[in-house]
């Protein structure tokens, strides 16, 4: 044993992430000009145009960190690359340091309280809370930048998701009450959190979090050619919360394992606090209508659980097979990119097995 681990056993948990490798195409295109995200969601109709910047991807690539010393790695770590929902765990950082900021001193206030925009008023939208759009049951309907919120009713995710009746209009629940994995509801948040700092949010992330941990100045996060705003005088972009039709963040696995560092230290870096305190407990509690989902983190827990890895695991998830996975519990930061999605959670096995 070196440093707390096997490495025999973790060079075949590194083999087996090497040898598993997304069957997305790196052009980000299929030969029939079709976008992956577009054949991944079974997505046809009025809203499936790819508005965003659309980065070609490299190969399988990842990090393993103990204690905050590497103790893996494969693939070309510092390539910048489409993350896709990963970015939603970014968002609710920034939550977190609007939250500790005053600009957001209690989730369950309506969001129209402090973000006095139509999207976010009406009888139905106007009940939507902060913590109701971080826990993904916010119910909110509309249409912002182009893309209605229609577009992921039904929307299912995972291995053996049957997105056979996505896009079918639905009637809407009460806000608080009805998990469903939405994009556009993702991007409304997005939207709310630009308005309460009245910055773009690349640069308060890069301001606030990615420059004091160290990250490369090689990330970027990609907005819509329809998400352009003024706010006070200045005209910025809102960024999505994923690649759904492009843009998102594109960024290395040596930046997410950066991140993913800081998360697993509860917001602190070198000695300083960058997240407020108790945030990140609050973002790993199980939602009311989801157990295995916080405030866009996903987590161990509830019948969905993998009982192979520990129940205090929590991970940032994106599209084509993209991790941040983090083990309190074993001290541990995995980073994986472009891992087969039905082969995941074997790398994370064989990885924990090493420990």
């Amino acid at each position: 044993m070196t440093l707390g681990f096997d490495p025999d056993r973790m060079a075949e948990a590194i083999a087996l992430a090497e040898a598993s490798e997304s069957p997305w195409p790196r052009t980000m295109y299929y030969d029939d000009g079709s976008y992956v995200g577009n054949v991944e969601w079974n997505e046809s109709g009025p809203w499936t145009d790819i508005v965003g910047p659309v980065t070609p991807r490299g190969g399988t690539a990842g990090l393993i960190l103990r204690g905050g010393t590497e103790i893996g790695r494969w693939g070309d770590v510092e390539r910048p690359d489409m993350t896709f929902s990963i970015a939603k765990s970014y968002l609710a950082t920034l939550a977190g340091l609007a939250h500790g900021d005053g600009l957001l001193p209690d989730l369950d206030e309506p969001v129209c309280a402090r973000v006095p925009e139509p999207v976010f008023e009406g009888p139905h939208n106007g009940q939507i809370t902060w913590r109701h759009f971080l826990n993904m049951n916010s119910e909110w309907s509309g249409e912002l930048f182009g893309k209605a919120d229609q577009v992921d009713h039904y929307r299912e995710i995972g291995l053996g998701a049957d997105n056979s009746r996505k896009g079918e209009k639905r009637e809407m629940r009460t806000p608080g009450t009805f998990y469903e994995y939405n994009d556009v509801r993702v991007n409304a948040l997005s939207f709310a959190l630009m308005s309460l700092f009245r910055r773009p949010l690349p640069e308060v992330l890069r301001e606030r979090i990615m420059d004091p941990i160290g990250a490369s100045q090689d990330w970027r996060w990609d907005g819509y050619e329809t998400s352009w705003v003024e706010i006070d005088g200045r005209q910025m972009q809102s960024v999505p919360g994923g690649g759904h039709w492009g843009g998102g963040l594109v960024i290395s696995a040596a930046d997410h394992a950066r991140f993913g560092q800081l998360i697993l230290r509860d917001g602190v870096h070198d000695g300083q606090r960058l997240l407020p305190e108790g945030w990140m407990a609050q973002a790993v509690t199980p939602s009311a209508t989801l157990p295995n989902y916080g405030f866009l983190w996903w987590l161990n827990k509830g019948p969905a659980a993998n009982p192979a890895l520990p129940s205090s695991a929590f991970a940032a998830q994106g599209a084509g097979g993209n991790h941040i996975w983090i083990d309190p519990e074993h001290d541990v930061v995995a980073v994986l990119r472009w891992v087969a999605g039905d082969r995941t959670q074997k790398v994370l096995e064989a990885i924990v097995r090493a420990l």
